[in-house]
């Protein structure tokens, strides 16, 4: 078996609790997304690779669709099966997929796929989609057009390996993929609106290297986090807003 991303491994791991209090969760928007890019409906099966502690599920779920949720992470994988009862678990990764070829008609991948994004593993998705069958990639990126959030961003990406940081950018090399119609691209505004110490400290908290970091480090990430709080303005009332852009995209299993 593949071996996993050790920052995942580890961060995700070690973070799960937070990630489930404290990530953003998805405009309601995507609801119509997935019934009218997707095709999603209440006779649809759908997998949801890199599903971490189910942030994004419950839109699937919401769809009527039989959703199987695929996560390597157990403690992530905890918080799912303790959320969403009706969902089917599976432990295991992207590069080998336990599902039958043609299984399911959509492929969905949350704030996840740069993780995995390899010719291997759309050859694994493309496996297991029927023809016809949709692949959805959806990410929640920072409104850097916000000040406050550029220097946040700026704070917590110092700690960031360039290799990870350029793995992040790198999925959009394995597109145009063979056996995938063109990838389609929607924006959707969204705002995470909650408690300070969850929306900006929490969030920050749940990214992985910040997890992975030891415990003096991440302290000091905090302190500065908290500085920066103190410092702006915007941040000073409860419940704050966290704004993100939520990018869509999708393509049809042609081949």
């Amino acid at each position: 078996m593949i071996a996993l991303n050790p920052t995942a491994a580890t961060g995700f791991g070690r973070g799960a609790d937070v990630y489930a209090a404290s990530r953003p969760g998805y405009p309601a928007e995507l609801a119509r997304w997935l019934s009218d890019d997707l095709g999603l409906g209440p006779d649809s099966a759908v997998l949801e690779i890199g599903a971490g502690t189910g942030k994004f599920t419950s839109l699937l779920v919401d769809s009527g669709a039989q959703v199987t949720a695929l996560e390597p992470v157990a403690t992530m994988l905890e918080h799912l099966i303790a959320d969403f009862p009706g969902v089917r678990p599976l432990a295991g990764q992207a590069e080998a997929i336990p599902l039958p070829d043609g299984s399911v008609d959509a492929v969905v991948c949350a704030t996840a796929f740069h993780w995995f994004a390899s010719p291997a593993v759309l050859a694994e998705i493309r496996r297991v989609l029927r023809l016809g069958g949709a692949l959805g990639l959806v990410w929640n990126l920072r409104d850097h057009a916000v000040p406050w959030v550029e220097r946040l961003s700026a704070l917590t990406m110092a700690h960031q390996d360039p290799a990870l940081a350029a793995q992040a950018d790198a999925w959009r090399d394995v597109f145009p993929a063979e056996g995938f119609s063109p990838l389609r691209e929607r924006d959707f505004g969204y705002r995470h609106v909650g408690a300070v110490e969850d929306v900006v400290v929490g969030r920050t908290l749940s990214t992985s290297f910040i997890a992975a970091l030891p415990e003096a480090e991440r302290d000091a990430v905090v302190a500065q986090v908290r500085d920066l709080i103190a410092a702006t303005p915007e941040l000073a009332e409860d419940p704050v807003t966290f704004p993100y852009v939520t990018k869509a995209y999708d393509c049809r299993r042609i081949a």
